[in-house]
């Protein structure tokens, strides 16, 4: 399975400390080049940062089509125009990306996308109870689920 992310779904997740969430889902994920620039220039201080540069099931991948790119970036942040550009030359079977003209412009180029929300779907997962239970542990995260789907999603910082 070829899954392509942006920097949100990556930050989200590493901030409440599930990023494994997405090896476990996909076992891959491919981000562009800008993405691993947005997580990195300010060394490791940004959620996920550390584990770019340490885990090697998430993979850099640079972007062959710069006209594109630029187009989108005309719309979207470059990681998100980056993002759509990979997930369209790999053909990639999903695109994980949460801002909402990202997702738009995602559907135009017919990419199945999914975001923060999706990893922690019940019928993705299959494991809802014990991924919520794992979750309200850390005291970080509150979840509103509704049957067989996750309404909401908050994150909290341990510090307030």
């Amino acid at each position: 399975m070829i899954v392509v992310s942006n920097t949100s779904p990556i930050t989200n997740l590493a901030a409440v400390g599930q990023l494994h969430l997405l090896q476990q889902l996909y076992n891959n994920i491919i981000i562009p080049s800008a993405v691993y620039q947005e997580l990195t220039r300010q060394g490791d201080t940004i959620p996920g940062a550390m584990e770019l540069q340490t885990e090697n099931w998430i993979q850099t991948q640079n972007i062959t089509n710069l006209t594109l790119a630029t187009y989108l970036q005309t719309q979207l942040h470059e990681g998100e125009s980056e993002a759509i550009v990979l997930a369209i030359a790999f053909n990639a079977d999903w695109l994980l990306i949460d801002e909402e003209l990202g997702r738009k412009v995602a559907a135009e180029y017919g990419l199945k996308f999914t975001g923060i929300l999706g990893v922690f779907d019940s019928r993705i997962l299959g494991k809802r109870s014990a991924i919520r239970s794992r979750l309200a542990s850390s005291r970080r995260i509150a979840i509103a689920v509704y049957p067989g789907r996750i309404a909401a999603i908050a994150i909290f910082s341990t510090t307030c």
